[in-house]
């Protein structure tokens, strides 16, 4: 319940921002992409501003999950291996509790009850 008052109260204001950034900046820029030719640049984009601005943070957002996602590849390998050590020694463990058990069921059948001779 929490969480998802947490998402409204940052998602709604954030939607209203990229809206509000939508409809002020329409306007076509062109984004060149050959550092050599200024006047006639061979590669070149004309796109509203706020597509430009858009496109910047969702490819940013994308690099910077994978780098973090990749950074932390030594991580989940270690979890994987503490999971597989555990599910080892939990097998371990149930196999030693029934040997346990079942020398302990032998041991009472093997004891012999010691009685008392009748007082004379």
């Amino acid at each position: 319940m929490i969480r998802k008052l947490v998402a409204a109260f940052v998602l709604i204001p954030l939607a209203i921002v990229i809206v509000l950034l939508a409809m002020a900046n329409r306007q076509a820029v062109t984004i060149s992409l050959d550092p050599f030719l200024a006047d006639p640049p061979a590669l070149a984009l004309t796109q509203p501003l706020f597509l430009v601005l858009l496109g910047a943070v969702i490819i940013g957002t994308v690099i910077g999950g994978t780098a973090a996602w990749l950074k932390q590849g030594k991580w989940r390998r270690i979890a994987r291996a503490a999971r597989a050590e555990a599910h080892a020694l939990r097998g371990e463990n149930l196999g030693l509790r029934e040997r346990l058990a079942a020398a302990a069921e032998a041991a009472e059948r093997s004891v012999v009850a010691y009685r008392r001779p009748p007082a004379a």
